[in-house]
């Protein structure tokens, strides 16, 4: 089978590329080809093209920000935060292999554990992706400095 992926977390300093070599690591040990995309804060590194998609019998989202997803809109998607392609990579492939066996209407999105879930109101005003602000490198560094 043949994959297309994107990682992407709120930094893209060390996270998406673990996810990403992850996912090229595991897609290898069960023989399947896969191209990946990695989006951090300088920018989108390997770059999917529109022929890469087109040929990939599913895509992979792996990310805690925002995925463009019009590009994947005739593949089926599984999609997973970037701690799954850390931490649980095998499930993230077991879901996308089985969506390249569904419906191009597919779209797949691999369970947190409830516990995450109830740590985050996401109506709360102070909820959002990629954690505290005040727990950033770049505030710490502020803080430092000041």
């Amino acid at each position: 089978m043949k994959f297309v992926a994107v990682t992407a977390c709120p930094t893209g300093i060390a996270h998406s590329q673990m996810g990403a070599e992850n996912l090229e690591q595991e897609a290898e040990k069960r023989g399947h080809d896969i191209e990946v995309e990695i989006q951090g804060a300088m920018g989108a590194e390997n770059e999917l093209t529109a022929d890469d998609i087109a040929a990939a019998d599913a895509a992979i989202i792996a990310a805690d920000t925002s995925v463009n997803r019009d590009r994947f809109e005739d593949t089926p998607l599984v999609k997973g935060t970037i701690k799954d392609a850390v931490n649980d990579v095998e499930a993230l492939m077991d879901e996308a292999e089985g969506a390249a066996g569904g419906d191009a209407d597919t779209e797949t999105t691999v369970g947190t554990d409830e516990a995450d879930d109830a740590d985050h109101d996401s109506g709360s005003p102070d909820a959002r992706r990629g954690g505290d602000r005040s727990k950033s490198l770049v505030a710490r560094l502020k803080r430092l400095l000041s």
